[in-house]
């Protein structure tokens, strides 16, 4: 395990690499029946660099997601972030509501997460995510940011147009000013 440092991806890399020298995916309900469909792409929005997850999420035949999701340690391992408040995200959306889901080294199962939610309005906006605010996601483990494996950010839960994009993901400190 290693402490995580400041900056998850701020795009300085070629797509689709982030800093933390893992690359972006992108997931839907279809890897379990739904037909939820979407696209990731690195372009430029409102005038910045960004990561964008477009789609459209279907709750037909048991679904509901698309998510982009990060590996935050090297080869699939974990990052300490106790030295930090939370995570923040400079965000660009339709403005829906979406999620920040985190994976930890105690979970193994694909629908067990921490969440947040999100509103991504039609203007750059930095969101604060403070880890004290995530909740659990059937789990009854509390969120250990000791051992922080993955990241998604995620459109889930209703029939509506996605179209997120996220041009800087970094960890923040309690003194930073929110």
């Amino acid at each position: 395990m290693i402490d995580a440092p400041e900056v998850i991806d701020d795009l300085r890399f070629d797509p689709p690499m982030a800093v933390t020298g893992n690359g972006w995916t992108l997931i839907s309900d279809r890897v379990m029946g739904g037909v939820s469909s979407g696209t990731m792409s690195r372009e430029t929005v409102g005038a910045r660099d960004a990561i964008r997850m477009r789609g459209g999420v279907s709750l037909e035949n048991n679904g509901g997601f698309l998510q982009v999701a990060l590996d935050l340690g090297d080869a699939g391992g974990e990052v300490d972030a106790r030295q930090w408040e939370g995570i923040r995200l400079d965000v660009f959306g339709n403005g829906q509501t979406y999620n920040l889901h985190l994976r930890t080294s105690d979970i193994r199962r694909p629908w067990v997460s921490y969440r947040q939610s999100f509103r991504a309005p039609p203007e750059w906006k930095t969101v604060f995510l403070p880890f004290a605010k995530f909740t659990p996601h059937r789990t009854d483990q509390a969120l250990n940011i000791a051992g922080l494996r993955r990241l998604g950010i995620v459109a889930i839960g209703r029939d509506f147009e996605a179209d997120i994009a996220i041009a800087d993901i970094r960890f923040y400190a309690a003194n930073e000013p929110i």
